[in-house]
């Protein structure tokens, strides 16, 4: 229906946007990925997914051999990163091919990437996203990670998969928080780059949450494009291009962090609060307008995101930022929004600049309130 490249020389490979997962068997053909299929996902997708799944695998040629995984942000662990290892090992054998398949939203997507590209030093993956945000985001790029206890993606590393099958049908069965954390992606892909974007989310705000298939494919489209030619023009983030999807991610993993994953907030309310953070910092120090932070705020707040941080002590927060790996050498680094579809990457912000709007935030002052 709609295939967009990421162009990486030899490992170059295509996402495909599909209504229904008709298109995957003969996808998969073409790849000659192997003899059997590790297939990894959480019980809850394998339950809604995993028998259509597995039928399209098997008609591919591929023996399917499923390994689950808890369901949340813990299962990003060394101690399951571990298991999965055995697992696979115990499947592989004399005369096979092993690949790896990861059904489900980011957390399996990173945890199924990682332990492909460590094990025999990489095998072939595919990514099969059945979250809003993963398919507009964490399934393409080939950063895959696992958590440590002090930090968010802190051991992980680049590993391209061998295609993106996005079938927005998956989108139809998310519960709504779900659906609304992959939102906090899309309206970052609007104030990083695309203008248009932003404004199609603040016009269309019904049909998008009413999940209307033209809706839908309008704003997956554009956040696959748009990343999709960011990561072939900087995969490894040497460049500072690719630099600037992690808008958000700073100040939103630290919040992650801070709460012991605890799943009080999703990794998309995170993120969705990490941007207004930033938004709120760049306000602060002249780069952005009030009307441009404004419409930041109230587009967050109309698709039932977060816009403040409750029950998360400031320090800890600062704690974990002192860890992320977006920080350099100890210096503060941030992505700011300079106007709706524009960002910049400033370092060496004072941490106090920092510390003040989270405290701002969690009580809620906006940054007019004080001057």
């Amino acid at each position: 229906m709609n295939a967009t490249t990421v162009r990486l020389g030899d490992r170059s490979y295509k996402i495909r946007i599909e209504k229904s997962l008709k298109m995957l068997p003969r996808q998969l053909k073409s790849l000659n990925l192997g003899t059997d299929a590790v297939l990894i996902t959480n019980p809850k997708i394998n339950s809604l997914f995993g028998k259509k799944v597995k039928y399209a695998l098997r008609d591919s040629g591929l023996k399917v051999n499923p390994v689950l995984v808890p369901d949340s942000e813990r299962a990003k662990s060394v101690k399951e990163a571990v298991r999965l290892l055995g697992a696979i090992s115990r499947i592989d054998g004399k005369g096979k091919r092993i690949c790896v398949v990861a059904l489900g939203g980011g957390v399996v997507g990173d945890l199924a990437g990682f332990v492909a590209s460590i094990y025999k030093r990489g095998v072939p993956y595919i990514q099969i996203p059945t979250t809003l945000l993963a398919q507009v985001d964490s399934s393409i790029g080939g950063k895959v990670a696992i958590d440590l206890t002090t930090g968010k993606n802190l051991t992980g590393s680049f590993y391209q998969p061998r295609i993106v099958y996005i079938d927005i049908s998956f989108i139809r069965d998310l519960s709504r928080r779900d659906f609304i954390s992959g939102m906090a992606e899309i309206i970052k892909y609007g104030i990083i780059k695309d203008k248009r974007l932003f404004n199609y989310l603040r016009d269309n705000r019904s049909a998008i949450l009413r999940r209307e298939t033209k809706a839908l494919l309008e704003i997956i489209t554009r956040c696959v494009k748009i990343k999709a030619g960011i990561v072939s023009k900087d995969e490894r983030e040497r460049k500072s291009i690719r630099t600037i999807l992690n808008f958000g991610h700073t100040a939103g993993h630290a919040i992650e962090t801070a709460s012991g994953y605890s799943g009080y907030y999703s990794h998309g309310e995170a993120i969705g609060l990490g941007m207004i953070v930033a938004a709120r910092i760049s306000n602060r120090l002249g780069r952005l307008s009030a009307a441009d932070l404004l419409k930041i705020e109230d587009t967050a707040g109309s698709y039932g995101l977060p816009t403040r941080i409750k029950r998360i002590d400031t320090r800890k927060i600062m704690r974990s930022l002192a860890y992320d790996k977006k920080f350099i050498h100890g210096v503060t680094r941030l992505v700011l929004p300079v106007r709706i579809g524009k960002v910049v990457i400033k370092e060496r912000i004072p941490e106090e600049v920092i510390r003040r709007e989270l405290k701002r935030l969690s009580s809620k002052i906006t940054p007019a309130d004080d001057r």
